[in-house]
């Protein structure tokens, strides 16, 4: 069988000041066949980034290739030109990166920049671009496609930015796609969506797929064949079934078992913290919260249209001190725009934010001790950490801030927080471009721990990380509850990591909440059909023929 992309015998690294070479990738091999949809999964740095980027000729500056080749279609990946690559890339592989943020232009708006993949590795004519970019946002399940195309990408949130990667990768039908982690972000019925119409795409058009996820959920729902990385090794690999029900190496059962599933908690679960609470002071309040982040046009300006409605209308919810409410809802329903008003970075268009009893205002208004009670942690750690800035630097803004600590302090205290977050102290020393994208997360994590807020605000937190780190990051979120009676407000969109850390639940769509309660009550009886729906779209990494053929 001809392949449609070889790699043998990869080793690929870097020169350490002593000038020895350190692997990244080490004796990689790997074939992916027509049709094959090939799952790359293993911990945060295990370098199935590095393994799916250097597919498409892509390698860091301080890396190099000490061995071995990547042949697509008959010509060796490695050997090629940069214009030989330009001509390759797009039309023949394509790519949709984790980071959708940063893959879009920001001063382009979203039709234009997915017209452009069109000219140039299309033959559609021009008038006929708007029609096909439409189209493409219909087939993403975007929300009125029209107004889609005239926005820009920062008008847009995590999961909508996301799909409109996808679309942009899908447009010219390329023989190679290249998913570096794309469905990052998604809510559970659109992340359904988003992988059957791949596993359609792959039977209408005999495109292969490499596909880059810890979502062993994912992976199952939509691989053929999976390989396991560690440590820049594939430890384990072969058809998706086999590897995930008899896994045989080690590292292989360790990721499984780290899992998480609905109905199956750990024993350090919720619960146990709840029974060690003695007070149940209340935290936050939000009452008839209504805001709207809808920016102005300098026509809408002159002419004084009218404001839109609410985005985000009639919030009503408490917290109390120690616990952890989870806000659920697909990409576009309000979770992001409630978590950025209660940091004070939007303005409420009506109804208060009560904190410790005291009504909260925007940013710029808060005390100093408010704004350290008070911290957030973004979805995207490329947008909230400075990427020409040490960790050290980055960990010490805050100690320096609210403690005022000095260099000596500051260092021994950043070093005890990256300890916390389970990465090593050397990378004090560090930016954030040279640590993958689970190790920056961590790093974001450790910043807000560094005040030792009352209120810890985690927007997507674990989206970006392996289960395992995933599994060690959460453990780490509630023994910090139980030390400092924390209060947490959780956005995810894995409804089985929701369920093992949170106690209260609150269930959006389109800005409104429409079921609210107890974690497990809300799981165990749900009343609103929408909440069933998302229960229903839940994935596990157990595949099921007669799950995937439902969906086929």
């Amino acid at each position: 069988m001809n392949h449609i992309i070889e790699v043998s015998n990869l080793n690929l690294g870097y020169k350490n000041k002593a000038g020895d070479f350190c692997h990244i990738l080490n004796n990689v091999d790997l074939q992916v066949n027509p049709k094959d949809i090939i799952g790359l999964v293993g911990e945060s740095g295990s370098g199935k980034s590095t393994l799916a980027l250097s597919l498409m000729g892509y390698t860091n500056d301080d890396c190099f290739v000490k061995s071995g080749t990547i042949h697509f279609d008959n010509k060796d990946i490695l050997q090629l030109s940069t214009l030989e690559l330009a001509e390759i890339r797009g039309s023949q592989i394509a790519l949709i990166p984790q980071n959708a943020g940063q893959a879009l232009t920001p001063t382009m708006k979203v039709g234009k920049q997915i017209q452009e993949v069109l000219q140039f590795h299309s033959d559609i004519d021009k008038e006929n671009y708007k029609t096909k970019v439409i189209e493409l946002l219909n087939d993403v399940k975007l929300p009125d496609p029209e107004q889609i195309f005239s926005r820009y990408p920062h008008q847009l949130s995590g999961g909508q930015q996301q799909r409109v990667a996808i679309a942009m990768a899908l447009a010219v039908k390329p023989k190679l796609l290249i998913l570096d982690e794309p469905t990052t972000g998604l809510d559970a019925t659109t992340q359904v969506h988003i992988l059957d119409l791949l596993k359609a795409l792959i039977n209408k058009h005999n495109v292969s797929m490499v596909f880059v996820s810890h979502d062993f959920g994912a992976v199952s729902r939509l691989c053929n064949k999976v390989c396991v990385m560690y440590k820049g090794e594939i430890v384990e690999h072969g058809d998706i079934r086999k590897v995930l029900l008899e896994p045989e190496h080690t590292y292989t059962q360790t990721l499984l078992k780290a899992v998480p599933v609905i109905g199956k908690k750990q024993k350090n679960n919720v619960s146990l913290i709840q029974e060690n609470k003695v007070k149940k002071e209340t935290s936050i309040s939000l009452k008839q919260l209504k805001i709207s982040y809808h920016r102005k046009t300098l026509w809408e300006s002159i002419t004084r249209k009218p404001e839109p409605e609410a985005t985000v209308d009639n919030i009503n919810l408490t917290l109390k001190k120690g616990e952890t409410l989870a806000l659920i809802g697909e990409s576009g329903s309000g979770k992001s725009t409630i978590l950025k008003t209660i940091a004070g970075l939007n303005q409420t268009k009506g109804g208060e934010i009560i904190f410790n009893g005291k009504p909260l205002k925007i940013l710029e208004e808060r005390t100093k001790e408010q704004k350290k009670q008070i911290q957030m942690i973004f979805q995207n750690p490329d947008a909230s950490l400075n990427p020409k800035q040490t960790i050290l630097q980055i960990l010490s803004k805050p100690l320096q801030l609210y403690f005022d600590m000095n260099s000596s302090q500051c260092h021994k205290r950043a070093k005890e927080l990256l300890e916390q977050v389970h990465l090593n102290p050397d990378y004090l020393y560090r930016n954030p471009t040279m640590l993958s994208g689970g190790e920056k997360q961590r790093v974001a994590i450790a910043r807000a721990f560094a005040s030792e807020p009352e209120l810890l605000l985690c927007d997507e937190i674990t989206s970006a990380l392996d289960v395992t780190v995933q599994a060690t990051v959460l453990k780490l979120l509630k023994e910090l509850q139980l030390k400092f009676n924390t209060s947490y407000i959780f956005i995810a969109h894995d409804l089985a990591l929701v369920e093992s850390i949170a106690d209260q639940i609150a269930i959006l769509n389109k800005g409104r909440i429409c079921e609210v309660g107890p974690t497990k009550s809300v799981f165990a009886n749900p009343s609103h059909p929408y909440t069933k729906i998302l229960l229903d779209s839940v994935l596990t990494p157990e595949p099921e023929p007669e799950t995937k053929q439902k969906y086929a």
